[in-house]
């Protein structure tokens, strides 16, 4: 049997409350290979049909891993370096990460985000999305959760391929 390779990214959702959101991140992890991660609490139960419907059938392919609580993540993760806590109060862009496969992307809930105490110890690691108008707080999570993914596999593509070739060589 061929060595498992690491996905390309792990999608965590923390103590997510709107099923339709989660069905919607679970659908674009099944496209892309992405891993779901769910850390509970969750806001909805796991066979809620908003969150089948949302996902178009493909819930049971997913098979999202859900951890018990922060705890169990935070063990599970093994190399805290590669992981990424994209929130409001974010220190860096989320287009300026030198990102590797396997990389973590972990968000918070629609209502709250991310405690705070898990932001300050590594504000390298803390990603915002820029808004350019300073009316709109933040995207809808599925909306983020989209964004941030696209810009991590981009990165991921253009580091395999390679430097790119002005064609003046």
């Amino acid at each position: 049997m061929p060595p498992r390779t690491r996905p390309p990214l792990r999608v965590v959702l923390y103590a997510p409350r709107i099923p339709q959101n989660v069905g919607q991140i679970g659908r674009l992890c099944l496209a892309l290979n992405a891993e779901l991660h769910l850390i509970r609490p969750l806001g909805f139960r796991l066979g809620a049909a908003a969150l089948r419907r949302a996902c178009v059938g493909y819930w049971e392919v997913l098979r999202p891993t859900v951890h018990a609580d922060a705890q169990a993540f935070f063990e599970a993760v093994g190399d805290p370096e590669r992981l990424f806590l994209v929130s409001t109060q974010g220190q860096r862009p989320f287009d300026r990460v030198d990102y590797e496969p396997g990389d973590w992307l972990l968000f918070g809930n629609e209502t709250e985000g991310l405690p705070g105490q898990w932001l300050r110890p590594n504000p390298d690691h803390t990603l915002y999305i820029p808004m350019a108008n300073p009316r709109v707080r933040c995207l809808n999570l599925a909306t983020a959760v989209t964004a941030v993914v696209f810009q991590a596999l981009g990165h991921l593509d253009r580091q395999k391929a390679g430097p790119a070739r002005s064609g003046l060589d």
